[in-house]
């Protein structure tokens, strides 16, 4: 097991280890190379050609599921499949389930394509095929306690329509070896013997199908050689388990461990910071990552009192460093937790004329479900607009089919006018089956129309969203596509909350704001691939590269780390490894940043800064507080009052007998004994004690159980708001 540190020349390895071999009379035949992409397979061939020429050729490499799939070609016969079978790809595998859904009757909101693709997923992964799933108790419990208790049964279909179309999806890829692996020992025996040598790449992110697999194919000559970092699996969401790398031993106890830990790309002082971050992670492989490279800047970590205000200390701070240091604009990545931050960071970056690219995935304004709600806002002001009025007539679905639409175009063309004339009578061009549902829609944009004009741009696009049906069947779709989807939406509402308050113009229409995203998509669709512009990513679309200089954005508790990795361990071990990725992909600066706002859902919150800065020593640390609040609210000038309590250890002497290790100096210590109090029936006036805020009193309580919000004023640092549920409050006296 090669336990490969980042930065530490991984590829490398895996390639003079297989050259070594074939120099060594390994026959080429006799080696399996497995990786996670095509890329990666593709730049390891191209190296050991340049080694050993053309021997390179006959090595069996590629992904898991290029590699099996070449298998499954072979034995397809016995598990009943043509050896031409078709692959389906995602959106064949939708398509079908659509027809399936629709066949069964079921309501496609609670079954939507996405949602029962992803669940099938999940179970192919674990190898739970469609019997196994619906004799499972649990799984039944689960799918009838969510009301979808046909899953089972549409799994069950799914199945029997892709054997009986001569058709394997992607994840059949794995399922099927690990079934024909498992059904066929002469097969097993049979590449046992014809793979003696098998390497694998990246084997942190394996699943539990893929673990199977090469457990079982190197049973025999257990040859087997794993590359891989464990402080680099972030792909639990996707079934990987980061066990597979931490037990390795137990399968193997013969196994021998090397360690790569000379990080060659980043600075010392980057290198220091990812190490004081990963040692809080309790399962981990121990390594000691060192760089050899000059100490390098302190990791500058800059507070912004808004999101759209970090965005500009962003594309400032990238202006000033590629004009005093003379470098390039693609020298620079931005990276983010979650899509929808690009939004603030992408309209920042277009105000200082700054080129940019958004890797591996869409501009903000260019995303599906931003461009659907855009259209509804389009024809609500432009009813003559065809292209918008196609995009959404039927989206959400409501029974107005491509015919019917063809029919609306044709009927305007024959009699002159615009397809939205037809729409508002339909009985006069369209039969009576369809122009009901037809003049529902018009009916609807009529309605956005009249209401428009009375409300404020964030008034009419909430309604225009709530009321078209987009946002609830996003919200619906709790996969993890729905879910970013969902939150893109709400990212585009924040910012036209935004847009309505600003104070420095005086028409704050949705019609006004939508002027300024016609400019702005405008810019999308004029950019040069191939131009010189700043990389924007998610932080998981970022492994693997590396940039002389990186911007890690959004260090904020429920952001980063996820709100939704707070309620386990191993969840918030794989964030921060995550910040890990992030950190590490640096190779001479590093800034970190946060706002200590932002908007979510329409309402300004206040934001903590993320438990990951605390647990950096502060020593490789340059604090940048220098951001001036726009508002010039009493909110604001509590915050910077604050920080500069708890910051002034950074800039004073200290004794040395103190020793600070962390930037977040905490102001409370917590009481012996502190312990969260049920606070279902909590009062305003009540006294309280935060773990970290110290004590205060209540002022105000809004909202609905379980999302009650308290307002509560703490003696050592102001006016907070907290979300009950997750606040863990002690209940000091009533």
């Amino acid at each position: 097991m090669i336990i490969a540190g980042a930065g530490s020349g991984k590829t490398r390895v895996i390639t003079y280890r297989v050259a070594h071999l074939i120099r060594n009379g390994v026959d080429s035949f006799n080696i399996l190379v497995l990786t996670f992409t095509n890329k990666a397979a593709r730049e390891m061939r191209e190296r050991i050609n340049h080694l050993v020429g053309p021997e390179a050729k006959n090595i069996w490499m590629g992904t898991f599921h290029s590699v099996f799939a070449k298998i499954l070609r072979v034995e397809a016969d016995k598990l009943g499949y043509p050896s031409n079978f078709t692959i389906y790809d995602t959106d064949d595998s939708k398509s079908l389930l659509r027809a399936i859904l629709k066949e069964m009757s079921l309501d496609d909101k609670l079954y939507s394509a996405n949602f029962v693709l992803n669940r099938i997923s999940a179970a192919k992964n674990n190898l739970v095929g469609w019997h196994e799933y619906q004799n499972n108790e649990q799984i039944q419990a689960d799918d009838f306690s969510s009301g979808r208790g046909q899953l089972g049964k549409v799994y069950e279909t799914y199945a029997q329509r892709c054997y009986r179309a001569g058709a394997m999806d992607f994840d059949d890829l794995l399922f099927k070896t690990n079934e024909l692996l498992k059904n066929f020992p002469d097969v097993l025996n049979k590449y046992q013997h014809k793979f003696k040598f098998l390497m694998v790449d990246e084997y942190q992110d394996t699943n539990f199908s893929q673990y199977l697999i090469v457990k079982k194919l190197a049973a025999v000559n257990e040859n087997i050689c794993v590359v891989g970092d464990d402080a680099q699996s972030i792909y639990a969401f996707r079934g990987a388990n980061i066990q597979n790398i931490l037990n390795f031993e137990k399968d193997y106890p013969d196994l021998k461990i090397f360690k790569l830990e000379q990080n060659y790309r980043s600075t010392q002082n980057i290198v220091n910071v990812a190490n004081s971050i990963i040692a809080n992670n309790k399962e981990q492989l121990k390594k000691n990552v060192f760089s050899e490279k000059e100490a390098g800047d302190k990791i500058k970590v800059m507070r912004a009192f808004s999101d759209n205000e970090e965005g500009k200390m962003v594309a400032e701070a990238i202006m000033f460093q590629r004009t005093t240091h003379g470098l390039k604009w693609h020298d620079f990545a931005i990276l983010y937790r979650t899509n929808a931050q690009s939004r603030s960071m992408e309209e920042a970056l277009r105000k200082l004329g700054v080129p940019y690219k958004i890797y591996g995935g869409l501009s903000f304004y260019q995303r599906k479900e931003i461009k659907d709600l855009i259209a509804y806002f389009r024809l609500t002001f432009n009813p003559n607009d065809e292209e918008a009025l196609k995009r959404v007539i039927n989206y959400p679905r409501r029974g107005i089919g491509d015919t019917t639409v063809d029919r609306i175009i044709v009927s305007a063309d024959q009699n002159n006018i615009t397809p939205f004339e037809v729409i508002i009578n339909p009985s006069q061009y369209l039969d009576g089956r369809t122009s009901a549902s037809v003049g529902n829609f018009a009916t609807m944009i009529q309605s956005f129309q009249v209401i428009t004009k009375t409300l404020t741009a964030y008034e009419a696009a909430l309604h225009i969203a709530q009321h078209s049906g987009l946002l609830k069947d996003l919200y619906d779709d709790k996969s993890i596509e729905g879910l970013n989807r969902y939150e893109n939406i709400q990212e585009l509402l924040n910012g036209i909350k935004e847009f309505s308050e600003r104070e420095d113009i005086e028409e704050k229409g949705l019609d006004i704001f939508m002027q300024d995203v016609a400019l702005l998509t405008n810019d999308d669709n004029d950019k040069n691939k191939d131009a010189d512009t700043v990389s924007l990513m998610t932080i998981h679309s970022s492994k693997g590269l590396e940039f002389p200089q990186v911007h890690v954005v959004g260090l904020e508790e429920n952001l980063f780390p996820s709100q939704m990795s707070l309620n386990s361990r191993s969840d918030l071990e794989e964030e921060r490894r995550l910040f890990y990725v992030a950190t590490t992909r640096a190779e001479n600066k590093l800034t970190l940043s946060y706002a200590t706002s932002r908007f979510k859902f329409g309402t300004l919150i206040n934001c903590e800064p993320s438990r990951f800065l605390d647990e950096i020593d502060a020593k490789y640390l340059e604090l940048d507080f220098s951001a001036k609040p726009a508002s010039g609210s009493s909110f604001f000038d509590d915050e910077r009052e604050a920080w500069s309590r708890k910051t002034d250890t950074f800039s004073k002497p200290k004794p040395a007998v103190v020793k600070t290790t962390s930037i977040l100096a905490k102001a409370h210590v917590p009481s012996p004994g502190f312990a969260p109090s049920d606070t279902s029936n909590l009062q305003v006036g009540m006294d309280v004690e935060h773990e970290r805020f110290g004590f205060g009193k209540v002022i105000s309580l809004e909202g609905n159980k379980p999302d009650v919000k308290a307002t509560i004023f703490f003696k050592e640092i102001g006016q907070k708001q907290l979300l009950l549920k997750f606040a863990k409050l002690s209940i000091v006296s009533k």
